[in-house]
């Protein structure tokens, strides 16, 4: 057998059959579900008399539409209407056909993408789906995860397999050190600056090289988390001893020799010294620095030394993009000021992020001009875990709302949202137009390089503080 790439491995395990259409059926490991693209997914499955053909691999939890204040009315606490029969909705059809979820009121509930490896559901080698763009997080563990769209939702739903296509393989290699201040949210923001919103168009990228090894486990999930923002399929990190130790006793992994044979067959799954990849990117760790968006792309990135840049009269994108901005070309980004802060969202919603977005903010209050800041933990459990180590009273003396699981801001499908014309500090992945408010502006940053926002009133070099 001629050399493979992880992305090939994955994908040899898990192919089933060659359709005359040229697409491929592929059997899927894990299904994960939330409330906005499973209801007709379950509808298509009672319109057709079917039902999940392996109940066990399904879990689900509610997260887009879910308020991150005052929980203690449960359901009845959602005020949209709309958002409030999704989350019934979701409920009802997860007791209709036995699948497990964490619902509202449940400790573990939480954003998909952070209760997953949270739990010990995603685990490597498998191939992971979910009606949500960013499912590219669960790559972290050397899983193949993917979107899905709602159709598809109710095709692996009935049939526990994706039609799907064979991607491309794209290796991003990024050695060296980097520099104190830098994070996995730069790192991720840096390439997809350099490579663009298209360039991993058709691939799936593995990240390596010394400076990913180096990364944590959610360094990992933050850098894959962003890679379908470079238009990948998926991103991936080939799974070592950081990986097997994370995913150890957790409640849905593997235990005792179960566990060990597991890790056996995890251990192989790395790309083969020779195998060849269709495009490669090289990259030096140590001269990333803090970055921030300027635009309304995540490819409109600069560092925080940088400015904004200039246009030309044939480049409409840019002007639009600084239109709806309101910003001017030349403006250094340390001179952008800031309405909003937000450390949350699947980029950076978990311990490791409020760990370190809470030292910056230690002995010290927000800004005036700060209109509100808000913490929102990933899940019920890193909002525990937090609370234990004192993390929310750093954050609610330093003048940020502390605030329970979910999406949030991050999309704005739910109460949190900015008002016209505001700009946001934000640590989330998206940054389009209307993203977090009708006519907000995001600026995506890492979660410490918000917080030194939230101290400043406007962006600053976090390797200052």
């Amino acid at each position: 057998m001629s050399q493979r790439t992880l992305y090939d491995k994955i994908w040899d395990d898990h192919f089933v059959a060659q359709r005359e259409d040229g697409s491929t059926l592929m059997y899927i490991d894990r299904h994960l579900i939330h409330e906005v693209t499973s209801p007709q997914a379950f509808d298509g499955l009672r319109q057709n008399s079917l039902i999940p053909r392996q109940v066990k691999t399904v879990v689900a939890t509610p997260d887009h539409n879910v308020p991150t204040t005052d929980r203690s009315k449960d359901i009845e606490g959602i005020k949209d209407p709309i958002s409030k029969l999704q989350v019934v909705t979701l409920n009802d059809n997860c007791d209709e056909f036995g699948i497990n979820q964490f619902k509202l009121s449940d400790e573990r509930q939480g954003i998909v993408h952070v209760i997953g490896p949270e739990q010990g559901i995603t685990l490597p080698g498998m191939t992971i789906v979910c009606g949500d763009s960013h499912t590219s997080t669960h790559g972290a563990f050397g899983s193949l995860a993917m979107g899905i769209g709602t159709s598809e939702v109710e095709h692996v739903l009935a049939t526990q397999c994706l039609i799907t296509q064979k991607q491309k393989n794209m290796l991003i290699e990024i050695n060296g050190q980097l520099q104190k201040g830098v994070t996995a949210k730069d790192l991720t923001m840096f390439i997809i600056g350099k490579i663009g919103t298209a360039g991993g168009t058709e691939h799936v990228i593995e990240y390596a090289g010394s400076a990913i090894e180096n990364l944590t486990m959610e360094g990992r999930m933050t850098l894959c988390n962003m890679a379908i923002e470079a238009g990948a399929r998926a991103g991936m990190v080939a799974p070592d001893e950081k990986t097997f130790d994370y995913v150890a006793n957790r409640p849905f992994s593997p235990k005792g020799s179960d566990f060990d044979k597991a890790v056996k067959y995890w251990a192989s799954l790395k790309t083969d010294p020779d195998a060849i990849f269709n495009a490669t990117y090289s990259f030096e760790a140590s001269e990333i620095l803090p970055q921030v968006t300027w635009g309304t792309s995540p490819e409109m990135v600069a560092h925080i030394e940088d400015c904004v840049p200039e246009t030309r009269k044939d480049d409409k994108t840019i002007k639009s993009a600084l239109d709806y901005m309101g910003l001017k070309p030349g403006t250094k980004i340390k001179d952008i000021e800031v309405d909003q802060i937000f450390i949350g969202s699947c980029t950076n919603s978990r311990i490791e992020d409020l760990r370190a977005a809470s030292k910056i903010l230690i002995g010290n209050k927000i800004s005036n001009r700060i209109k509100r800041a808000i913490v929102v933990p990933g899940s019920g459990l890193v909002k525990k875990q937090a609370e234990s180590e004192g993390l929310d009273e750093i954050f609610k003396s330093a003048g940020f709302e502390w605030r329970d699981a979910g999406c949030s801001m991050c999309l704005g499908m739910n109460p949190d949202q900015l008002n016209e014309y505001e700009r946001c500090a934000s640590t989330s992945n998206r940054n389009f137009e209307g993203r977090q408010g009708y006519k907000g502006r995001t600026h995506l940053v890492s979660p410490i390089m918000a917080a030194a926002a939230s101290l400043e009133g406007k962006f600053m070099d976090v390797r200052e503080i």
